[in-house]
């Protein structure tokens, strides 16, 4: 019984061991950052070039992306020259009908059942560590809505939010998980 005990405490000492002699930190999160490297991360405001959307939106992606890293990794967000830089601008804020319905009035035209709002931002990662992983790609998302039981503009926070959440963990796995 003894020799369990002690077999199991030097396999947990053993393994304690390689975690901690590995350069690359990996997390729950999925990310695979060699903090002896990367230590810090910019966020440029992203512009609205969309030519839609609500008149701070570029300001709410941008407080949600540095938030998202924040939270996710052990980087620290400074002003300016971080190891991990990210810049852009939302391309694309649009609101599109999906499928028709019928008014069931011939008189009447038929009308959407789904309406569409589709959001792109196009960001640019620079990786000042490791120039191989620059990337500079758009990324969308979108999400539908009934507009017979609500409206637009009462969906419309929530909607941004749930693609902005969407667009967001997508950058995060193309920049930092490295899938």
């Amino acid at each position: 019984m003894k020799s369990t005990n002690k077999l199991t405490l030097f396999a947990l000492g053993l393994v304690f061991l390689l975690f901690q002699s590995c350069a690359v930190k990996y997390s729950f999160t999925g990310t695979n950052i060699n903090y002896e490297e990367v230590k810090t991360f910019t966020v440029d405001n992203f512009f609205n070039d969309s030519g839609g959307g609500t008149a701070n939106i570029e300001q709410k992606f941008t407080e949600a992306l540095k938030e998202y890293y924040q939270r996710n990794t052990q980087l620290e967000l400074v002003r300016s020259n971080g190891n991990l830089q990210f810049m852009g601008a939302i391309t694309r804020y649009t609101l599109t009908p999906q499928a028709a319905v019928s008014s069931g009035d011939p008189n009447l035209p038929d009308r959407a059942g789904n309406m569409r709002l589709t959001i792109s931002v196009e960001v640019e990662y620079i990786n000042t560590t490791n120039e191989e992983e620059n990337l500079k790609r758009a990324f969308s998302f979108y999400q539908d809505y009934d507009p017979r039981t609500t409206t637009f503009l009462d969906v419309e926070s929530d909607l941004v939010d749930e693609i902005f959440t969407s667009i967001i963990q997508d950058i995060f796995t193309a920049t930092v998980a490295n899938w």
